[in-house]
C-alpha cells in the first residue's frame, strides 16, 4: 500500500481543483498513482478535474512575429516567473520568433544554430542562450515553435503566457477576434470531425464509467454516453463554440465567420508550460515534517 503524503494530495488538488478529502480518497484507491487518481476524480466529479488539469505547470513566455503572410510563434521556457519577465529573456524570445519567420528552421537544433548576438553574447542564438543562463543564473530553453506562410495571418497574445496564430482568408478583424476567442476558450480543433480520436476515446471512457454508476439499463447507458461525447465535441470544436463576443450570447463562431465572409484555415494555440510536469513544493508539509523529525530526535 503506497503512502499517501500531504504533498501528493496537494499536487492532485492543484491539478484537479477537487476537495482535499476527495483527492486523498482517489489517491488511496489508485494506490498512489497520480494519473489514475486524476481519472477517478474525473469520473466522480465530471469535467471540473479535466479543466483544471490544463493549468500552467511551467514558466516562460510565448512570442510571435508576423510580416505579411509569413510568421512564427515560439514557446521559450524558464525556471521561474521572475526570469520570464527579465528584459534579456524577453528579447531572446522575440528574436527567436523573428528568426523562425525569416529562416524557417527545421527544428530546435537548426534554430539554435542561426546567427544572433545579444548582451555581448553570440555569434549564434544558442551562444546567446547559454550566455544568458550564466548571466541570469537560471536555465532556459526553446520548447516548441511553428512557422507560417502562404496565407493571411492574425495573432493574439494574452499577456505573454498564451499565444494564438490564426491562418485565414477574408476579414482581418474577424480573424483577430477568432484568435482572441481561441485564447479564451481553447478549442482543440476546427470542427467536431477534426477532434483527435484519442481525445474522443478518453472522453468516451470517462463518460462510460460515469454512466455505469447510474445503475440504468444498458441501452439508456449507451445513450447517456453518446450524449456526453457529442456534448464534448461541441464544447471543444471552434466552429461549434459560442463566440465570446456574441451580442446575443448564442451566435457560434461558424455563424460569425459566415456573416463576415471569412474562412479559418487553421489555428495554433500555445499555453506556456502546457503538458510539462512542474515540481510542487508543499512548504507547510515540509515544515511539519521537520518539526516531527526534531521531536523524534529529542
Amino acid at each position: 500500500m503506497a503512502v499517501i503524503t500531504a504533498k501528493l494530495v496537494a499536487e492532485l488538488r492543484a491539478k484537479t481543483d477537487a476537495p482535499m478529502m476527495e483527492c486523498k480518497k482517489a489517491l488511496t484507491e489508485a494506490d498512489g498513482d497520480l494519473v489514475k487518481a486524476e481519472e477517478l476524480l474525473r469520473v466522480k466529479l465530471g469535467t471540473k478535474a479535466g479543466k483544471a488539469a490544463s493549468r500552467i505547470t511551467a514558466e516562460g513566455v510565448v512570442a510571435s512575429f508576423i510580416n505579411g503572410n509569413v510568421g512564427a510563434m515560439i514557446e521559450v521556457n524558464s525556471e521561474t516567473d521572475f526570469v520570464s519577465k527579465n528584459d534579456s529573456f524577453l528579447a531572446l524570445a522575440d528574436a527567436a520568433a523573428k528568426l523562425i519567420a525569416e529562416h524557417n528552421p527545421a527544428d530546435i537544433e537548426a534554430l539554435s544554430a542561426l546567427p544572433y548576438e545579444q548582451d555581448t553574447f553570440g555569434p549564434t542564438l544558442e551562444d546567446v542562450r547559454k550566455g544568458l543562463i550564466g548571466k541570469i543564473g537560471e536555465n532556459m530553453s526553446f520548447r516548441r515553435f511553428k512557422h507560417f506562410s502562404g496565407t493571411s495571418l492574425a495573432s493574439y497574445l494574452h499577456g505573454s503566457r498564451i499565444g494564438v496564430v490564426v491562418e485565414f482568408e477574408g476579414d482581418a478583424t474577424a480573424a483577430k477576434d477568432v484568435a482572441m476567442h481561441v485564447a479564451a476558450m481553447k478549442p482543440v480543433a476546427l470542427s467536431s470531425a477534426d477532434v483527435p480520436a484519442e481525445l474522443i476515446e478518453k472522453e468516451r471512457a470517462v463518460a462510460t464509467a460515469k454512466a455505469a454508476e447510474s445503475g440504468k439499463p444498458a441501452d439508456i447507458v449507451a445513450k447517456m454516453v453518446e450524449g456526453s461525447v457529442q456534448k464534448y465535441l461541441k464544447e471543444v470544436s471552434l466552429y461549434n463554440q459560442v463566440f465570446v463576443k456574441a451580442a446575443d450570447g448564442k451566435q457560434t463562431v461558424e455563424q460569425m465567420l459566415k456573416a463576415a465572409n471569412t474562412t479559418i484555415k487553421g489555428f495554433t494555440l500555445y499555453v506556456v508550460g502546457e503538458g510539462i510536469e512542474k515540481k510542487v513544493d508543499d512548504f507547510a508539509a515540509e515544515v511539519a515534517a521537520q518539526v516531527a523529525a526534531a521531536k523524534a530526535g529529542a
